[in-house]
């Protein structure tokens, strides 16, 4: 292959999964969302307090966010389901043994 054409994507080899390292700061980065998520909640609340409802409504959607932020970041990563990249060798077929044998 030309090198232009040469695909860069890494081959999965392995079914092993991903660090620890790697997973708890997937799960550090949810949790930093969802509750970041909050803030803004609260913020349009208090914005929004002359239309009582639409303020409820944002108080409302702010309580559960930090119960949701733990369940989710406490849960393991869900397995992928990747092909792994195997060597398959062709299996050699067993000649057929109604050949006429010639003994000399």
């Amino acid at each position: 292959m030309k090198g232009s054409e040469r695909d860069d994507t890494p081959v999965l080899i392995t079914e092993a999964e991903p660090s620890y390292e790697d997973q708890f700061a997937a799960r550090k980065r949810k949790y930093m969302i969802m509750m970041g998520l909050r803030i803004p909640c609260l913020l349009l609340a208090g914005l929004t307090y002359q239309v009582w409802w639409l303020a409820l409504g944002f108080v409302a959607l702010s309580i559960p966010l930090p119960w949701m932020a733990v369940l989710i970041a406490n849960d393991r990563p869900p397995r992928k389901s990747e092909k792994v990249n195997r060597y398959q060798r062709d299996p050699k077929a067993i000649e057929a043994a109604d050949r006429q044998v010639i003994d000399g």
